[in-house]
């Protein structure tokens, strides 16, 4: 399968096709929200976005930012090549249960050791999840995780056709 014509970025934004494979983790002090339940279950200003081409951000946020209760172990674990193992983890808001839709790298590979403990979540298993106020739009696909904002272009993997990219 050929490569996709990238989306040129304008001014202010990334796009996924000038990310690095393997991916980077890079540090990131954009305000983090995600709402569950009615219920703010995480907030951070102090997180990490893992960048890979052809991917939007996924962003992991330090335990410590979650609410306590909010996260609880699930069955289920999966390899990645780049980070290693990651175990699966329900999100908890209100009477809400989003089962299976965190992960965490309790003791990820090489490259990666900024990202142990730390927390990813579905987008689209939330009620809402916000980059310095905005609203994102969960990546396609289900099995991934990014964060799409105005900020980052395509296109992006995930959608129908997407699987060899």
């Amino acid at each position: 399968m050929s490569r996709p014509v990238p989306i040129r970025p304008a001014p202010g934004q990334e796009s996924v096709w000038d990310y690095p494979r393997p991916p980077r983790v890079e540090a990131c002090t954009s305000e983090l929200e995600i709402v569950l339940g009615g219920e703010v279950v995480a907030r951070t200003s102090s997180a990490w976005r893992v960048l890979e081409t052809s991917h939007p951000p996924t962003y992991y946020l330090p335990r410590a930012a979650f609410v306590p209760g909010s996260l609880r172990a699930a069955e289920g674990a999966s390899w990645c090549e780049w980070k290693g193992a990651a175990v699966y983890l329900d999100v908890i808001g209100g009477q809400t249960v989003a089962r299976g839709a965190a992960w965490s790298y309790p003791d990820p590979s090489a490259g990666f050791e900024v990202l142990a403990g730390a927390v990813a979540v579905m987008p689209g298993a939330m009620d809402r999840c916000t980059v310095d106020g905005e609203v994102v739009r969960p990546q396609d696909g289900g099995f991934y995780g990014g964060w799409i904002t105005s900020s980052v272009v395509g296109p992006f993997k995930g959608g129908p056709g997407t699987l060899g990219w």
